[in-house]
C-alpha cells in the first residue's frame, strides 16, 4: 500500500514547501487499483466459462467419434476406414513415383513400388527367404520392416539408415539384442563426392525408400507390410539405444517391444495408425466448431448491431486459445477414450476365451485417441496448479482493492474539502506584502476550514507573536 500522508510540508528559513499533495496521493492510489485489477484478472483467465449444454455436446462428439472407431476403424485388415487409408497411401505411392520418372499407368501400384525400390537402392533391406539374415535373426517378409532399424519413421531410424548406407551394413532388433551385419549388399554403394552430398543422398535414398515401403513390397500378393507405426516403432529404437549405451534392457522393454511387433504382424502399420488418428481429429474439428457456433448465436443475440465488430466476433468465437474450449476438448476426448478402451478391453477377453489377450488389447487400442487425452489431461492438471497457487493472490487483491477504493473516495472528498489554493497563498501574502490584517484573515479562515478549535486560532500578529514568544520561553 502507498504512504497515506496526504500534506506534508517543509519549513524553510522565509518560505514553506508542500513536498506532497491530495492529487498526487489519487493518483498513486489510482495506479495501485490498476495493478490489483491486473491481479484478479489473471485468475479469471484459468477459469473456464462452460455451461452444463457445453459440457453434454462435448461429451456427444466424444461419444460419436468413439462410435465410429469402434465399427468403422475398429482393428487391421478388418477395417472400414483401414480400406480408405490403404488405398490413399497406395496412390500416393504411384504419384510420388511419377515425380520421380516412372512412366506407368494408374492402377500399377506394384510396378511403381518396384521402380521406387530400384531407384532409393538401401543396404538393409534383407527379406529372409534365403537372405542370410534369415537364419541369423529370424527375419521374413512380415517382420523385416520392423525388425530393421533403417525402416522405421523417426529419428533414429534415419540415423541407422545413413550409418548402414556409409557402412555397408545392417542393423536389426530381434530378441532384444542389437545385431549388426557387415558387408550387407556387396553392389551398394552410396553415391556422393563428399561428405554433405553423401549424407543428402542418403537422406533422399532413407525417404524414397520409405515411400516405396508404406503400401507394402513389390512382391506383395494382398495388402502387404507397410512401414512400422511411429508410436510403436520406438520400442526397437530405445531398446537399439540402450544397447549402444550398455544400458541393461528391462522385462519391460522386451514385453513391449515383442506386443509391437506382434501387433505390427497382424497389420497395425502406418496407414493403420493414419485411419485411428481419423475419429481423433474429427472429435477435435466438433469440439471447436460447436464452440464456435454456440457463441456466434450468443453474439449477435446479445451484441446491438452499432456495437458489433469483426474484432469482437473473433474474440467471442475464437475456439482455440480460450480455456473454455480446451475444457471441452478434454471432455470429448475423455468419452471417446473411456468407449474405446472399454471396448478394446472386452474384445481382448472375448479374443482370449475368458482370459485377456494383450494382442487384441492393442489392435484396437487408439493410442492416438489415448495421447490426446493425455495432453489435454496435463494441459489442465498444469492450470490447476497455477490457479491454486494464484487463487491466494488474487483473494488478497481482492480485499486490498476494496481498502484501496475506499482509500480513493475518501480522497477525492478530502479533495473537495481542501480546494482552497487562493488560500494556500497566505504564505505569499506574509512574505511579500504589508498588508497585514488581510494576510491574518486568510489564515483565520484556513484555520477555521481545517475545523481548529476557536480558541486555537491565531487571529492576530499580537497572537501570533504571543505564541511564538510563549514557545520560545518553553524552549
Amino acid at each position: 500500500m502507498p504512504d497515506r500522508t496526504l500534506i506534508s510540508i517543509n519549513i524553510g528559513d522565509d518560505e514553506f514547501e508542500f513536498d506532497s499533495s491530495i492529487s498526487l496521493a489519487l493518483h498513486q492510489a489510482e495506479l495501485e487499483l490498476e495493478a490489483l485489477n491486473e491481479t484478479i484478472e489473471t485468475i479469471k483467465g484459468l477459469k473456464s466459462e462452460c455451461d452444463k449444454l457445453d459440457y453434454a455436446l462435448a461429451a456427444s462428439s466424444g461419444a460419436i467419434c468413439g462410435l465410429i472407431d469402434i465399427f468403422l476403424v475398429g482393428k487391421p485388415v478388418e477395417s472400414t476406414i483401414g480400406d480408405i487409408t490403404d488405398k490413399w497411401f497406395e496412390n500416393r505411392t504411384v504419384d510420388f513415383a511419377k515425380i520421380c520418372g516412372w512412366e506407368g499407368a494408374d492402377g500399377e501400384a506394384s510396378s511403381a513400388i518396384k521402380f521406387l525400390e530400384k531407384k532409393f537402392k538401401i543396404p538393409y533391406d534383407q527379406r529372409g527367404a534365403g537372405d542370410a539374415a534369415s537364419f541369423i535373426f529370424d527375419l521374413n517378409p512380415k517382420n523385416h520392416h520392423f525388425k530393421s532399424l533403417g525402416h522405421n519413421p523417426t529419428i533414429f531410424g534415419l540415423f541407422f539408415s545413413i550409418l548402414d548406407q556409409f557402412t555397408n551394413s545392417s542393423h536389426f532388433v530381434s530378441g532384444g539384442e542389437l545385431i549388426s551385419l557387415s558387408d550387407a549388399d556387396g553392389k551398394f554403394e552410396l553415391k556422393g563426392n563428399d561428405v554433405p552430398s553423401k549424407l543428402f543422398c542418403g537422406f533422399v535414398n532413407w525417404f524414397g525408400h520409405l515411400v516405396s515401403d508404406m503400401s507394402g513390397s513389390s512382391g506383395s500378393k494382398s495388402r502387404g507390410m507397410g512401414i512400422p507405426s511411429p508410436i510403436w516403432s520406438w520400442t526397437s529404437d530405445i531398446i537399439a539405444l540402450k544397447r549402444q549405451l550398455k544400458i541393461p534392457v528391462l522385462e519391460f522393454d522386451l514385453s513391449i517391444n515383442e506386443i509391437a511387433l506382434n501387433i505390427y504382424k497382424e497389420g497395425f502399420d502406418e496407414r493403420f495408425q493414419t485411419a485411428q488418428m481419423i475419429p481423433v481429429f474429427l472429435n477435435e474439428l466438433l469440439v471447436r466448431l460447436i464452440y464456435s457456433i454456440r457463441r456466434l448465436v450468443r453474439y449477435f443475440s446479445t451484441v446491438p448491431k452499432e456495437n458489433r465488430s469483426f474484432k469482437l466476433l473473433w474474440k467471442s468465437c475464437e475456439p482455440f486459445s480460450n480455456l473454455s474450449v480446451k475444457r471441452m476438448l478434454m471432455v470429448a476426448h475423455g468419452t471417446f477414450c473411456l468407449l474405446d478402451i472399454g471396448d478394446a478391453t472386452i474384445r481382448g477377453f472375448i479374443a482370449g476365451g475368458g482370459t485377456f489377450n494383450p494382442i487384441e488389447f492393442f489392435l484396437r487400442l487408439n493410442i492416438a485417441g489415448v495421447g490426446r487425452f493425455a495432453i489435454s489431461l496435463y494441459g489442465e492438471g498444469h492450470r490447476a496448479v497455477i490457479y491454486h497457487r494464484v487463487d491466494a493472490q488474487a483473494k488478497f487483491a481482492a480485499r486490498e482493492k476494496t481498502i484501496v477504493e475506499n482509500y480513493i473516495e475518501g480522497l477525492k472528498s478530502l479533495a473537495e474539502i481542501y480546494d482552497d489554493k487562493d488560500l494556500l497563498l497566505f504564505v505569499r501574502y506574509l512574505k511579500d506584502s504589508d498588508a497585514y490584517a488581510a494576510a491574518f484573515q486568510k489564515t483565520v479562515k484556513l484555520a477555521e476550514l481545517r475545523n481548529v478549535p476557536q480558541e486555537n486560532i491565531l487571529k492576530a500578529k499580537s497572537d501570533i507573536d504571543a505564541y511564538f514568544q510563549i514557545k520560545g520561553c518553553g524552549n
